[in-house]
Order: C-alpha cells, then sequence, then structure tokens
C-alpha cells in the first residue's frame, strides 16, 4: 500500500510522488474513504512510489478527527507547502448555494493554493462542482430524481488521461446535481467522458496546472452503492427522508433487484419498519460485480504518470512531509 505520512514535521521526498488527500467526507465515511482512495493509488503506482497524507478543511463538525494523534492536519499546514498531487472528496451540503457552507473560505483557498503549489489535483463530486463556481462562477443545477448507479461512460476526447481505457467504460455515480457541459465548453474546461444520463461525466482544465474532475466516483469499492442504498432505506424509514430511495441502476442482479422492489412496495403500502430488516437481509445476499475498478485505476496510473512528467521537468521544491508509517 501507499505509505501513509502525517504533516506535522518536514522531510525530504526525493524519489516519491506527495499527494494530499482532503477528505471532507462525514465522520462515519472518512476511514471507507481513505480505504478507497488509498487502494485505487496502490493498484495505480504500478512501481512509483507514492506517499499521501491527510488533510481536513476547518468548519467541517469532527470527533475523533479532531484529536491531534490523529493522523488528519488541518490544511494550514499545507500554506507555506508543496505537494505533487492533491485529491479533494465532496461531502453531503448544509446549504442549498455552495458559498455559505461552513468550510468555503478554506475550500476556495485551497483552490487558490493548488495552481501554485502542486502539479495536478483530483476534485471528486461535490468538490468538483465547488470547485468550478470558485475558478468560474459555474453553477450546478440540482435534479428532479438522484442519479444513482453505474453508467456506461463514452470517452469523447483523447488525452493522456484516458490512455489505454476503452472507448466506452462504467463508472459509479450518486448525485442530485450536475453541470451543464455548454458551461464548462464556456469557460474552458475540456470534457472526457460523458453519457446520455450523466452528461459531462470527467472533464479537466489545463491552465496553470492541470485540474481533473469527476462527477461520479471511479474510487467507490463493489459495495460503496449497496451501503448507501441501505443508509438511504433506513433514513426514509426514519422519517429523515420524505421518499422511499430509487434503487441503484444497474447495479444488482435481477433477482436482488426483483426482492428489493418487492421490499419497496411493501414499504409504500406501509407494513412496517420490520421491512428495513428484510432489506438489510436481501442486501447481505447480493454479489456485485466491479466493472469500473480497471479503467479507474488506469485513468488515476495516468495521472501519477503525469506528475512524474511534471516533476522531471520542473526544479524540485520543498514539501510537507513526516511522521512515516507504512500500511498494511
Amino acid at each position: 500500500m501507499p505509505v501513509l505520512l502525517s504533516p506535522h514535521h518536514r522531510g525530504h521526498s526525493d524519489g516519491y510522488i506527495t499527494i494530499g488527500l482532503v477528505n471532507n467526507m462525514p465522520d462515519e465515511a472518512v476511514e471507507a474513504t481513505e480505504r478507497q482512495f488509498l487502494s485505487l493509488l496502490d493498484s495505480a503506482s504500478q512501481g512509483m512510489q507514492v506517499r499521501v497524507s491527510f488533510y481536513m478543511l476547518p468548519g467541517i463538525p469532527r470527533k475523533e478527527l479532531g484529536n491531534p494523534r490523529n493522523r488528519y492536519s488541518s490544511i494550514e499546514n499545507l500554506w507555506n507547502g508543496h505537494l505533487d498531487g492533491l485529491i479533494v472528496t465532496g461531502r453531503e451540503p448544509l446549504s442549498p448555494n455552495l458559498m455559505d457552507e461552513p468550510y468555503w473560505d478554506s475550500f476556495s483557498r485551497l483552490v487558490d493554493w493548488v495552481e501554485e503549489n502542486a502539479y495536478a489535483s483530483v476534485w471528486s463530486c461535490l468538490a468538483a462542482h465547488a470547485a468550478i463556481l470558485q475558478m468560474d462562477g459555474i453553477r450546478r443545477c440540482k435534479r428532479d430524481d438522484k442519479l444513482f448507479g453505474i453508467f456506461d461512460c463514452a470517452r469523447v476526447s483523447d488525452h493522456p488521461l484516458t490512455a489505454g481505457t476503452g472507448s466506452r467504460f462504467s463508472l459509479p455515480h450518486s448525485r442530485w446535481n450536475g453541470v451543464a457541459e455548454e458551461d464548462l465548453s464556456d469557460c474552458g474546461y475540456r470534457v472526457l467522458t460523458r453519457s446520455t444520463e450523466t452528461g459531462a461525466d470527467t472533464f479537466i482544465k489545463d491552465h496553470k496546472k492541470l485540474f481533473l474532475f469527476f462527477q461520479g466516483h471511479p474510487e467507490y469499492e463493489s459495495d460503496t452503492l449497496l451501503r448507501e442504498y441501505r443508509r438511504d432505506v433506513g433514513r426514509y424509514f426514519r422519517g429523515e427522508a420524505p421518499r422511499y430511495p430509487s434503487m441503484p441502476q444497474s447495479y444488482f442482479d435481477r433477482d436482488i433487484a426483483a426482492s428489493l422492489t418487492l421490499l419497496r412496495d411493501k414499504a409504500l403500502r406501509g407494513e412496517g419498519g420490520a421491512v428495513f430488516s428484510e432489506v438489510s437481509a436481501a442486501l447481505t445476499e447480493a454479489t456485485i460485480e466491479n466493472r469500473w475498478y480497471a479503467s479507474a485505476t488506469n485513468i488515476y496510473r495516468n495521472w501519477l504518470r503525469y506528475i512524474c512528467a511534471q516533476k522531471a521537468q520542473r526544479p524540485a521544491r520543498s514539501t510537507v512531509v513526516a511522521d512515516l508509517e507504512q500500511v498494511s
């Protein structure tokens, strides 16, 4: 696995690609998100040595992550440093207007910082929407239904980041919002993959540095959408959501999908909270094929190779590194 580091001291990064992960997910999803990105980077590294450091934005409520003994550090530690690459995750928004989020000031500063202090960056889902809002004022639009499932996307632009991928490949999506491709084109973004259902799926902006945006989640594990579906069903039964959630598209096999559809119908007839236990039991029987991992690994491998090429062309700079531990 990639080497983890905690940015409390300084060290040297010769021979390593230093990646920062700004993990904005809520506490209950933090470890799963770490695991997803570390696994993806490990598979993508293919001989390249990668060091990963973890950061959090102020303004996001935290419990254990606030413990100074934890490996997470505030992004305040980044402002006077440098990383080779940065990955920024999304989270469920608290406000319809992203600029009203409690972390907005720090997030917008991070967008500006990365243009001068990293060779390339990845912005995932809500982080992608927030970044293009900060950079170019592009606003996202709310969908009537949640875009949820596995969708086939077409490669529509030749670029080193998608070299080696097929002309079509699958990627997971889980979001209520999206951005118009025309708005992206008008502001100089280049769409790499799209589909009828998802719209612009993967896109980039190559300004001072390379920005890579995913509206979907190539990092997801096989059962991530399953766990999210179970969470959303639970919210419905607890009265926290007004509608029974849609099943992820093109995800479950026919038998599991049929069972879940029958259970949904029982719930909508008001047959009681015991249905949730039946949903959970049905989900334990599901076997999910990860149809997107190979393509996701390939894109991230190309991203790491791009960083290596940029490092070879530019003078080395000091980086924020320290306190290493090997992930077992």
